[in-house]
């Protein structure tokens, strides 16, 4: 969907492929970007319509025989202003972490590519995620946002806990008075209540409307952004014309945007004000980036992860439930905590896995920050200054140069000396999982706790039940522990 949980990197980016002194072949980028209008069109149109985002890459990847290309990636002129749509495709491991290098690319206003949302859905400023390392009020909003998470740790376990359980208990209740139900909307509200709590330091329930509907004002200021560069799977051809074609004006949530930065001003003033003391930001730059952190990165984010978690365990018929139960059994210990989840292997390697194959951050950009030389595992190319790369996580983290049987989801893949080694090249934090978010790089500040905190989701589970079923983003069954 986005790049939601992270603020998003410089980092050293881990060999992929075994030393050599003899460079791959150096080869011409293949693909071509076709006639001025007809091009783009005609590559939205497959992207968007008749194929989809994978399908167009990977018939691509087989047409030109590489794992790097040219080609338009949507969104694109002419209604959406001087969007520019060409770019170079890196879809095999070693090709995709030069995205991540900070010394060969930039990150200034990429991160849904060549289109940005206008910044009057961010208070008219640009916030950390569109600044590059390069910048100096990068390093500011990026040890504030280490900060929020560090004064968070000691509430973080507890809201998140206590806020699913009213998750879990609204599900129960809609299953047993109808024999379904839907995961999004008490996911959402707990979300909400658990992220704002611990991120701003405020409850939303001192104000009736922030309470009752701001995880709503977040779902539609979110939206209105990103709806552009989605892939929505509504009847053709209203998705194009009305989806695609233009970008939404702010002034369709800027009322609850308000609400949400006077809820912020008045109940997160601790937090606003250690950003003003301590990280030297303005009030409404503490404001608009603790927006965008919870809004984008935190809530946008965790609402597509979590759910993909359900579906992937819900589904499952290998007998993973109950691997993963007797693992918590064992060593869950009597209070579930980050400690005692670290412990759970296979639980972290389910997460691991899930990130891997249905990453919820599949697309990727960065700007050549100088010309340089780049390497896939079977050639070189140059890359000039200014091009735009383009990053499919979800091909990418399938290289079969990395990753044995890359199209099956293994839940142990990642367990064992194997399996960490192999953590090295899952890029899903806009870096490796073996990478440190800092303030000289854009990976996600939040990495380790996003992690940990889809341990403590699945953990959660298998004490509260022996197993479940869940399809299509709705439980259908339960079986409760006893």
């Amino acid at each position: 969907m986005i790049q939601m949980m992270c603020l998003g990197a410089k980092m050293s980016s881990p060999s992929i492929t075994p030393a050599s002194t003899t460079p791959p072949p150096a080869r011409t980028i293949p693909g071509s970007y076709g006639m001025p209008l007809i091009g783009p069109l005609s590559d939205r149109l497959d992207f968007f319509w008749f194929q989809g985002p994978e399908t167009f890459l990977r018939k691509r990847m087989e047409k030109y025989k590489s794992t790097v290309f040219r080609t338009n990636i949507p969104p694109s002129s002419p209604f959406l202003g001087k969007v520019n749509p060409e770019m170079i495709a890196v879809l095999d491991c070693k090709s995709f972490s030069n995205l991540f290098d900070m010394e060969l690319v930039e990150k200034k206003n990429v991160l849904i590519g060549d289109f940005m949302p206008s910044i009057s859905y961010t208070g008219n400023m640009r916030v950390g995620v569109y600044l590059d390392t390069t910048e100096p009020q990068h390093s500011q909003v990026k040890n504030f946002s280490t900060d929020i998470l560090k004064r968070s740790a000691s509430i973080w376990v507890s809201e998140f806990l206590s806020n699913i359980d009213i998750m879990w208990g609204k599900i129960e209740k809609d299953l047993s008075a109808s024999g379904s139900a839907s995961i999004f909307l008490p996911l959402q509200t707990s979300l909400f209540r658990f992220l704002t709590k611990s991120l701003i330091g405020a409850d939303p329930a001192n104000s009736s409307d922030i309470g009752d509907n701001g995880y709503i004002m977040l779902d539609k200021w979110l939206a209105l952004q990103i709806l552009p560069t989605q892939k929505i799977g509504i009847l053709q051809p209203l998705e194009e014309i009305f989806l695609h074609s233009f970008a939404y004006p702010f002034a369709l949530v800027s009322g609850d945007y308000k609400k949400l930065y006077e809820f912020v001003k008045k109940d997160g003033n601790e937090v606003v004000q250690r950003g003003i003391s301590e990280f030297g930001l303005t009030q409404d730059e503490a404001i608009h980036n603790l927006l965008f952190i919870l809004g984008f990165n935190a809530f946008g984010g965790f609402s597509v992860f979590l759910p993909s978690l359900i579906s992937t365990l819900g589904s499952d018929t290998t007998g993973l439930q109950a691997k993963l139960r007797e693992e918590v059994k064992q060593k869950g210990g009597d209070t579930l905590s980050f400690a005692s989840v670290k412990e759970m292997e296979l639980v972290n390697s389910f997460v691991y896995e899930t990130l891997r194959f249905n990453p919820p951050v599949p697309n990727q950009f960065a700007r050549a920050r100088k010309d340089f030389v780049m390497s896939s595992h079977d050639s070189s190319y140059q890359i000039r200054r200014g091009e735009l790369l383009y990053g499919y996580q979800l091909l990418a983290m399938r290289d079969p140069k990395v990753f044995d049987n890359p199209e099956t989801f293994i839940p142990d893949r990642f367990t064992g000396e194997k399996g960490k080694e192999l953590l090295n090249y899952l890029f899903w934090s806009n870096g490796p999982q073996t990478g440190t978010p800092g303030p000289a790089n854009k990976q996600c500040a939040a990495k380790d706790y996003v992690v940990l905190t889809a341990c403590l989701f699945v953990a959660d589970i298998f004490r509260r039940y022996n197993s479940f079923t869940a399809t299509s983003g709705s439980i259908t069954t339960v079986e409760k522990a006893k």
